[in-house]
């Protein structure tokens, strides 16, 4: 890859874990139906701890009895049947990313840990690519895009696993181009329990025939550890025929990804304020189906003062013939009046490059709360002042984040019941984050976060309620806040927030498939 700094209006300068524990990495399905250790760590054993203690939150630590790490499906069935048999409540590890306590909560005591169920393979029979949902997103872009040169239009952190993220309905830097990743989904492996409590595992797919299509249809945005517990993904585009190198679309040659960054210091309440409208503004114009912005992906990420700079992160396809006067127009279009010259860093490398880059860690900053949702239009002036005086709170001392993503685009020409995840007419994905270290803090750096979620959003109870404005929120970014009237006054039950009129289909599937509530946590549907 190559890295320059320019200042914006410059010349582009851009060069071209009671069993033994054994360890399984197979490079085929085979080599896993030959040997499938069991696995089973409990409270005692030297790698508890590690096993235990792989969320991404810290706030929440899993305290389960056992920890099953599975290699297949038959695994996991042997779970379930023990979870019903003892009356343990069952719960799913992918990659550990879920921002609440939706799978670290003390009331789980069987632990389902998925994450040596990464195989990614090409299925004839199914002519699909099948993807094991302990599969972590970069591990998925890589055996992908070196064995045939495709990709899943997944999300920008290489870190999180496909199980959450797919079931949730999951978007990344390519989802204004090619749509959702489960706008490629074609079929999903899951082992439910029958009204005797008894597991099974059902393959269901999107094909209009098959009797479980709406267990495949409840996993494209339904959230994952709901229904069941996915084992497996097929990924095929719609409408798409001929070898396997054209089922899934094909990413660009080389991609450009350019950090764009205002310091703090001398930014003011005007310029800030302007930057965020232009902001919403330009995404408002350039996001409908076609735009030649569909090759580009950025996320405006608004951090507390504390850190010292806002930043505009940029990825877009670098072959196009007018990706420099594209990237630059947006650059100029979001900094118009702000008053201030921001610094512009280009990287350019392969798509590969680009993807697998890490995601930068919190360190030591690993106590987290955060909620997310979606906006039809963009953010009002006295919106954006609610979120400049909490990021400029004195008494606020973690790393606050509010972090407005581009949506639209092809996403935008799908259904809104096509798919579990309805919101299918947004312009920008939002996200309120903060992280913080001291556990003594918890109190104050939760409020800091409520206190800007319902400086915002006061209109409609505290959330961004789906109204012309806004549409809802996203079960990958889930807020637990949202079943509590004392913090959701909307009075607009949590799950249309959520799902809106996709929320009775959805408890329909729960009723069929896990009749007896054996798969739930705080934010899955309960049994009609």
């Amino acid at each position: 890859m190559v890295s320059r700094r320019r200042f914006l209006g410059s010349a582009i300068a851009v060069a071209g874990a009671t069993a033994g524990f054994t360890a399984l990495n197979p490079s085929s399905a085979q080599a896993v139906a030959q040997a499938d250790p069991e696995v089973i760590v409990r409270p005692g054993d030297a790698r508890y701890a590690e096993l235990a203690e792989r969320g991404y939150n810290n706030r929440f630590v899993a305290t389960p009895d056992e920890i099953w790490l599975v290699h297949c499906a038959s695994q996991v069935e042997k779970a379930v049947n023990q979870a019903v048999a003892k009356n343990q409540r069952i719960t799913v590890r992918s990659g550990g990313h879920c921002f609440e306590g939706l799978v670290d909560d003390p009331q789980f005591r069987l632990l389902v840990d998925l994450s040596e169920m990464k195989n990614v393979t090409f299925d004839r029979t199914m002519n699909a690519f099948a993807v094991e949902a302990g599969a972590r997103l970069g591990e998925v872009y890589k055996a992908l895009y070196e064995g045939w040169g495709v990709t899943v239009p997944g999300g920008v952190c290489p870190e999180v696993g496909v199980g959450g993220h797919v079931s949730g309905g999951g978007y990344g830097p390519l989802s204004r181009r090619h749509g959702l990743v489960v706008d490629h989904l074609y079929a999903v492996e899951v082992v439910v329990a029958d009204r005797g409590g008894k597991a099974r595992t059902i393959i269901a797919t999107r094909d209009a025939g098959d009797p479980n299509r709406d267990l495949w249809w409840a996993h494209t945005g339904g959230g994952g550890g709901g229904f069941g517990i996915v084992t497996r993904f097929w990924f095929r585009t719609p409408g798409a025929s001929g070898s396997a190198s054209a089922l899934l679309p094909r990413p660009p040659a080389r991609m450009r990804k350019t950090i764009v960054t205002w310091p703090w210091a001398q930014l003011t309440e005007a310029g800030f304020t302007r930057m965020v409208l232009n902001h919403g503004a330009w995404h408002a114009a350039n996001s409908a189906p076609g735009s030649v912005y569909s090759a580009m992906h950025s996320s405006l990420q608004l951090h507390s003062s504390l850190a010292g700079t806002v930043q505009l992160e940029i990825r877009m396809d670098a072959t196009l013939k007018d990706t420099a006067k594209l990237h630059d127009d947006y650059i100029r279009a979001v900094n118009a009046g702000v008053g201030l010259e921001p610094t512009v860093d280009i990287t350019e490398g392969t798509w590969l490059e680009i993807a697998l880059e890490p995601t930068p860690s919190y360190g030591e900053y690993a106590r987290q709360k955060s909620m997310g949702g979606h906006l039809r239009k963009p953010l009002t002036e006295a919106q954006v002042g609610a979120i400049y005086r909490s990021l400029n709170d004195p008494n606020h001392f973690g790393a606050g984040l509010v972090y407005l993503a581009a949506y639209g685009c092809k996403i935008n020409t799908v259904e809104s019941s096509a798919t579990a995840i309805p919101q299918r007419d947004s312009v920008l994905k939002l996200w309120y984050s903060n992280n913080w270290a001291d556990p003594a803090q918890d109190e104050t750096e939760v409020g800091w976060l409520r206190t800007l979620r319902k400086n915002v959003h006061g209109a409609t109870g505290g959330f961004p309620v789906p109204n012309g404005r806004q549409d809802g929120g996203y079960i990958n970014y889930p807020d637990v806040d949202m079943r509590d009237p004392v913090q959701n006054t909307s009075g607009v039950p949590w799950y249309s927030i959520i799902w809106k009129d996709n929320y009775p289909r959805l408890q329909r599937v729960k009723n069929t498939y896990d009749p007896k509530n054996v798969f739930r946590h705080a934010l899955s549907l309960d049994p009609a």
